[in-house]
């Protein structure tokens, strides 16, 4: 594989953290050495030692003493709403190895006021909600979202409202009963401090910094399909593909 564009050395952070992302790469796989990588890239090896600076810095990687380069996820990396549909929707799964998430409520509810105005509901009107948390494989909590839904899924999907986990995850089930495939989605983000229920939810004291995301998901038609809100605890980086 060759490189065009420069500098040649973001470009192979770039592939290498998709593949981290995708679950391609999981924490504690074994990455190239700088010979292999050079090799692999047809890049120097000094821009390979700096491919490892990279990702060492943004820690997504580490190394000991006389043993490989590894992947490193489970402290530092947030994989953000469209990750997730992404592997659901090409995996059937749409958690990486380790993680878990916890169905912490799914019911039909009055849902916030940002909410209801996307998907036009009139105030005391519900949508399906689903909440859980997601747990990295050191017991960790890694994030706390909702999920919102049209309440019209909630006959269509009677697993929705179960506070169980969908095996392959919510958009394969609602695309196999519906036919209605998440294609695109948007997410918005920005820093806050932690809420009392935020911080217990992710075991972290109240007014510790977080980031939170409010994400969109729509069918082919542009019609909406899920709302969603998440909140991670600070130090996890998000990778942005491009």
């Amino acid at each position: 594989m060759s490189l065009e564009r420069t500098p040649p050395y973001l470009q192979v952070v770039a592939t290498l953290k998709q593949k981290i992302v995708s679950g391609e790469l999981k924490h504690g796989d074994k990455l190239p050495s700088v010979r292999d990588l050079a090799a692999q890239y047809e890049i120097s090896t000094a821009t390979a030692q700096k491919v490892f600076r990279t990702l060492k810095a943004e820690g997504l990687a580490e190394a000991r003493q006389g043993a490989a380069t590894t992947v490193s996820t489970r402290r530092t990396l947030h994989r953000t709403a469209a990750d997730r549909l992404e592997a659901a929707l090409t995996t059937g799964r749409i958690y990486a190895d380790g993680e878990y998430a916890v169905i912490t409520a799914a019911d039909l509810s009055e849902p916030p006021e940002w909410v209801a105005d996307l998907f036009a509901i009139e105030p005391g009107g519900q949508a399906v909600r689903r909440q859980r948390i997601t747990h990295n494989a050191d017991d960790q909590p890694v994030s706390a979202s909702t999920s919102w839904f049209s309440s019209d899924l909630a006959d269509a999907v009677p697993a929705l409202l179960l506070r169980e986990r969908i095996i392959g995850g919510t958009p394969s089930a609602i695309e196999a009963a519906t036919g209605r495939r998440a294609v695109a989605s948007e997410e918005a983000s920005t820093a806050d401090a932690a809420s009392e229920e935020q911080a217990a939810l992710l075991g972290v004291s109240p007014g510790d910094p977080v980031s939170l995301s409010r994400n969109v998901y729509v069918d082919a038609q542009g019609e909406l399909i899920e709302v969603g809100e998440s909140v991670a605890p600070a130090g996890r980086w998000r990778v942005h593909r491009s």
